[in-house]
């Protein structure tokens, strides 16, 4: 199955994780560590991106970020091309530097804002490349410094950061100080790393409940947050979609997709239009409605039509994923 359509509407939260090829280092000394962090500055500044934490690591770098009308991709594109370049240049070496496809998490701001800003600037220190809270607020290569004072980075927004905690910096400075302090005991916190329906809920124990309780939450790996907010945010990419894709290429995609997915799975488009219910039909039915409504904004009706199903019945897979 196709990866998922990255979700990019404009003044978006995202927490961005870019790892180096086959897990290689993406920096070897402080002067690739300072032009890594200036090409970020100076990319946010361009392209209107508004950065509230970010630590950079030897084989990775998080960023926390909200996408401006240039998009996501837009600065993250500008930002590892011109930094690969750079660095392929310096090091007479040729290819790839980042992994193909950096990773982004669309976050919900209200509950996870300020715990991804704590995680994402503890990184140093969880990693031994610091070894306590007091020497992470003068190390210059996460955003952490920046917020304390003790190092400065224009583009950085310490303000929208700070005015969570008081109207007043000194004040605010203390109690963001005490609240990374409380967030650095609660270890890793892998929920902060991904989306989907365990991570958003808080874990296994809690979808179990959710469960018992028959309450449905809506899910999806590209998001962190609420069942509402989920739902909310595939809404709008769907609308997007529709608008840039126009009504014949899509239905050609889907076509495509169709005749493609069918002949590696070894099934006769007849069969799967007309109602096969084999279990390997099924599942190709329900993998492709998922493509045509998500990813090319197809109508439900559009995709039942091409499927075979009812609109009601892609509805319910719909639902059900």
């Amino acid at each position: 199955m196709p990866r998922g359509a990255r979700l990019d509407a404009p003044g978006t939260l995202h927490h961005v994780m870019v790892r180096g090829i086959e897990g290689k280092n993406i920096v070897h000394d402080d002067e690739d560590r300072g032009f890594f962090v200036s090409c970020m500055g100076e990319v946010a500044v361009a392209t209107k991106t508004s950065i509230y934490a970010w630590a950079l690591m030897s084989n990775h770098a998080h960023i926390l970020l909200k996408s401006s009308s240039q998009g996501l991709s837009t600065f993250m594109r500008k930002l590892l091309t011109r930094y690969a370049s750079w660095f392929n240049r310096k090091y007479q070496r040729h290819g790839h530097l980042f992994q193909n496809r950096y990773k982004s998490i669309v976050c919900e701001e209200e509950p996870y804002f300020l715990r991804l800003v704590s995680y994402i600037h503890l990184n140093p220190l969880r990693a031994g490349l610091v070894m306590s809270l007091e020497e992470l607020k003068y190390y210059k290569w996460s955003g952490h410094a920046v917020i304390m004072g003790r190092s400065r980075h224009k583009w950085q927004d310490c303000k929208y950061v700070l005015e969570y905690f008081a109207e007043n910096d000194s004040r605010a400075i203390k109690a963001y100080e005490g609240f990374v302090l409380s967030e650095s005991k609660l270890g890793r916190q892998q929920e902060l790393t991904g989306g989907g329906l365990v991570r958003s809920i808080g874990g296994w124990s809690e979808v179990k409940s959710l469960r018992k309780r028959r309450q449905k939450q809506f899910s999806d790996e590209r998001i962190l947050g609420s069942g509402e907010f989920v739902r909310k945010m595939l809404d709008e990419v769907e609308e997007n979609v529709k608008e840039r894709l126009p009504a014949v290429s899509m239905e050609k995609e889907a076509e495509k997709r169709l005749h493609c997915a069918c002949e590696k799975a070894g099934i006769m488009v007849e069969a799967l239009q007309g109602g096969c219910r084999m279990r390997k039909c099924s599942a190709l039915r329900k993998t492709l409605a998922l493509e045509y409504v998500r990813e090319l904004g197809m109508t439900y009706a559009g995709a039942a039509k091409l499927l075979g199903v009812s609109a009601a019945a892609v509805n319910l897979i719909l639902r059900r994923s």
